[in-house]
This record gives C-alpha cells, structure tokens and sequence, in this order.
C-alpha cells in the first residue's frame, strides 16, 4: 500500500477537499461503501462518538485499523470524546493520519502537543454554541480547524448558517498572520450549502447523508465538489 498523505492541502479546485463521512456508510459492507466514493473522495472522515461527550456511540481503533487495511486515503479522525487523550496513541497505530479533539473538553494544549508528539495532524474542532474566541488562542499551533455546523452526536441534521461567521474569522486571521490551518466544516454539508461554507471560508467539507444517503454516493460527492468548485471560482472571478 502507498505511503498515506500526511497533509491535506492539494492542488486544484482551489484546494477544496471533499470527506466523505462513514458516519452514514453501510457499516455491514462498508469496504464497498468506500470503493464507492474512492473517485471523489480526498479524505475520509471518521465520526469518533463516546455517549459521553455527546449522545451517541459509534466505533473505535480497531474499525479504523481495518478501514486503514482497505484504503490509503486520508483518514480524519473526529474525537468527540470526554478524554481523547489516552487514545491518541492507539488511533495513531491504527492508522489515523489525523485526529481532532473538541475544545469544550480543555486541556487543548496539552492535547494539541500529544498529537504532534505522535506525528498526527492535529485538529481542533467546536460546536456550534461555543464562540470562535475559545479556539482563537490555538490557531498557530493547529494543522485543522474544524467548525461543526450542526450539534455533533447524529448524521442528517440541517446547516446551521450562524456559524458562517466563524469561519469567516478564522479565515481572517488565518491569512492575516501567514497560518496555512485547514478550515473544516461538517454538518448539513451538500450541494446547496457547500458554496455557503467554501465563500466563508472552508476548504475541507465533511458530507456523511448528503454522499452515502444518496442512490448514487459517487454522483452526490461529484456535485458537492462541483458546487464547492463554482464558489471558489466565482470568488477568484469576483463574483
């Protein structure tokens, strides 16, 4: 198997990544469900949910070792757990390229220097209620950011567009100090709200039920990448 990327950033499309969620895969077949978006896909993200932080439960290291044995794409692991940090290591070994932990759980420099000790691409997700402010801080020392866009915790909410603000200011200050911080989005994320987040700012757009709840996952990824595409042409154009 190729050597996995250990950045997200490519050229093209104005550096607009599409991450397929395997939140809303067929879990019973799901090495088909991601040779299905393989075409499409430039990272795969991995909802991480521990019933504690949020109100679900979903899977662990050992699913992303068996994705890993079937893909090189990217794998974007997103923590959202009470206590990331004692199993940082273990989705590391796994195969996670990346791992993101929330910044309602503190201890976010602490966690942000364990990720880069292990060699992760270190991310720091918020959700929708918490302010910009609270990530503001870690914004040099972060490869990702990622703004959630619905209540983490279940797949097939709708966008949240009060949080377009947040990204907006990220992507201010990410360019006023040279900082090459991924912005990600995730949440309600489809060809209608995709050209919304990627004119705010995001470059990494998370789509779980708008790809895999769709007949044809492949042609659903294909016009989220489209839309996205328009936009960020349309900006460079001055539209």
């Amino acid at each position: 198997m190729p050597d996995r990327p250990r950045a997200l950033r490519a050229e093209g499309d104005g550096g607009v990544h599409i991450a397929p969620s395997i939140l809303s895969a067929d879990f019973a077949r799901l090495g088909e469900e991601v040779d299905r978006v393989r075409a499409e896909a430039d990272v795969l993200h991995v909802d991480v949910m521990d019933g504690h932080f949020v109100p679900n439960l979903t899977i662990g290291p050992p699913v992303v070792r068996w994705i890993r044995r079937h893909t090189d794409l990217y794998l974007d692991c997103h923590l959202m757990m009470d206590n990331p940090g004692p199993y940082l290591e273990a989705f590391r070994d796994a195969g996670a390229d990346g791992c993101t932990v929330h910044v309602e759980v503190g201890g976010t420099a602490a966690l942000v220097a364990q990720m880069r000790a292990l060699g992760l691409v270190a991310g720091l997700a918020l959700n929708p209620e918490t302010p910009y402010e609270a990530c503001r801080p870690y914004l040099t020392d972060i490869d990702l950011l990622l703004v959630m866009s619905v209540h983490p915790g279940f797949g097939g909410q709708s966008f949240m567009p009060e949080v377009l603000p947040k990204l907006q200011a990220a992507r201010s200050d990410a360019q006023e100090g040279g900082l090459t911080v991924e912005l990600e989005v995730d949440g309600g994320i489809d060809a209608v709200t995709a050209p919304l987040v990627v004119a705010a700012g995001a470059r990494l757009l998370v789509a779980g039920s708008a790809i895999f709840g769709q007949p044809d996952p492949l042609a659903a990824a294909r016009a989220v990448r489209r839309a996205a595409r328009a936009s960020v042409a349309g900006k460079e154009d001055g539209a």
